[in-house]
This record gives structure tokens, C-alpha cells and sequence, in this order.
């Protein structure tokens, strides 16, 4: 009811009109009677605020970010899980310790690298950003899993001929299906969520991401119903996206302190 209730709230008062929200901001109900009326606040974020530019942002720079995050991530994940190397132990066991440094410390250093490189108020920046703020807990993640992989299935494949990157194609990442579902899931809801960094590093309308527009219609000039119709519509993506991949998350959290 706790976790509940609050989003509850949130779907109840997109569908309802300024006048009920000012004369009763209490009721808790929902008058169906008004027909297709009660998604006048969905439709006007659309045709009047631009609200898709918002939501095909956040998709570009999402899946952008699960692309690029999953290129560097992968073959770095299995380096650690099957090769030697100085340093590998003081890595796998230091490669978190960067979540101890608060991002709202590398906001103004990135804040002049990107305005020096005219990569601020562009896409392509938070692009760049995210992928670097996630690749850690994906190669976290993943040389976890890798490491439940038995080495003789990839042997066998050395032997019939592959090269060591046909074995990772051929016969490592299928097997880590649910670890790289996982770990995408994760980059997903990053880079879908985010707000700090897209609130200092865009400025053009245009190219705002879904957190970033929604700070937009928080004015006194918007009605709070489309301000509650944004955050609907920013939280049902997520939503479906994690009970769609919930059984590789649990798969791809859990098999990774498996060992033997």
C-alpha cells in the first residue's frame, strides 16, 4: 500500500480536471463517466507541449547508452573472468569504488570538458556520459556470470576451430543471455531516469530527455494534471520493460555468485 498508493495518486489526478483538482484535492476517485475525456491531459502533453520529442530523446539516448555500454563491458567483463593479468584482483575488487565519489562532484569538470568540446546541449554528450557512470557495474555484473560458464564448452570451441572471439559470439554470450538482460535493464533505467546531468548539460528544448522535459512542465503556467500525466507516462516504460525482463534480472543477479 506504501509503494503503491503514491502512484496511485499520481494516475488519479492526470485524469482529472483544474477545477476538481482546486475544489476537492482530496477525492480519491475517478469519474468514468467523462468517457475518452479523462485522457484530455495525455493528449494535450502531445499536441501542445511536445511531449514525444521528450519521449523519443530519452529512447535514443537509452538504447544509445545500452549499445556503447555493452560494447566496452563485454570483452571487458570476460578479460577479468578468463585471462591473467597485474592488477586483476586490486580491479575486480576496486571497480565499485567509484560509486563512492558523488556524481554531483563531476558536474562542473564535465560541465567545461563538454562545453570546450561543443558537446554541451547535444544528445551525443549524455550519450558519452552515461555508458562511463555504468560500465562499471556491468563489467561487475558480468565477469560473474562468465565465470559460471565451464571453460571446457569454450576449450571444445578452440579445438573445432574458432578463434577466441567466435567463441565469445558463438558460444559465451548465448549462454549469458539473462546476465547481459540484466545488466541492459540496469543501463536502461539509468539512462531513462536520469536527471541531474541532462538538467545541466541541455538547454534546447528540442533535444530534452523525459526527466528534463517533466522539470520543464513543473511552471506555474502548466496544470498539475499534465505535470502528473508526463510522470505517468515516463513511469510506465520502466515498468513494462522490468516485468518483461524480470526473469533475466533474477537470473543474471543470482548466477553470478554461483560458483562450481
Amino acid at each position: 500500500t506504501i509503494v503503491i498508493f503514491p502512484f496511485y495518486v499520481m494516475l488519479l489526478m492526470s485524469f482529472k480536471i483544474q477545477s476538481l483538482l482546486i475544489i476537492n484535492p482530496l477525492d480519491l476517485s475517478i469519474d468514468f463517466s467523462r468517457g475518452l475525456s479523462l485522457f484530455r491531459s495525455y493528449i494535450e502533453l502531445f499536441s501542445e507541449w511536445g511531449f514525444g520529442k521528450f519521449l523519443l530523446n530519452s529512447l535514443v539516448v537509452s538504447l544509445s547508452s545500452i549499445f556503447i555500454a555493452l560494447i566496452f563491458s563485454i570483452p571487458g567483463a570476460y578479460a577479468v573472468a578468463r585471462f591473467n593479468f597485474p592488477g586483476k584482483f586490486l580491479m575486480i575488487n576496486s571497480i565499485l569504488l567509484i560509486y563512492l565519489i558523488p556524481m554531483i562532484t563531476l558536474l562542473i569538470p564535465l560541465y567545461s570538458f563538454f562545453t570546450f568540446l561543443n558537446l554541451r546541449d547535444s544528445l551525443f554528450g549524455l550519450i558519452i556520459v552515461y555508458p562511463a557512470v555504468t560500465i562499471p557495474v556491468a563489467i561487475y555484473m558480468l565477469q560473474g556470470y562468465f565465470k559460471t560458464i565451464p571453460q571446457e564448452l569454450e576449450e571444445a570451441g578452440l579445438i573445432d576451430g574458432l578463434s577466441r572471439t567466435g567463441v565469445i559470439l558463438k558460444i559465451t554470450l548465448p549462454l549469458s543471455l539473462p546476465a547481459i538482460a540484466s545488466v541492459s535493464l540496469f543501463i536502461f533505467m539509468v539512462a531513462w531516469n536520469e536527471y541531474l546531468f541532462a538538467y545541466m548539460f541541455l538547454d534546447t528544448p528540442d533535444i530534452f530527455t523525459l526527466p528534463r522535459g517533466l522539470e520543464q512542465l513543473d511552471g506555474e503556467e502548466v496544470p498539475r494534471q499534465h505535470l502528473m500525466a508526463g510522470s505517468v507516462i515516463a513511469t510506465v516504460p520502466v515498468i513494462v520493460v522490468f516485468l518483461f525482463a524480470e526473469k533475466y534480472l533474477q537470473g543474471g543477479l543470482t548466477a553470478g555468485g554461483i560458483k562450481g
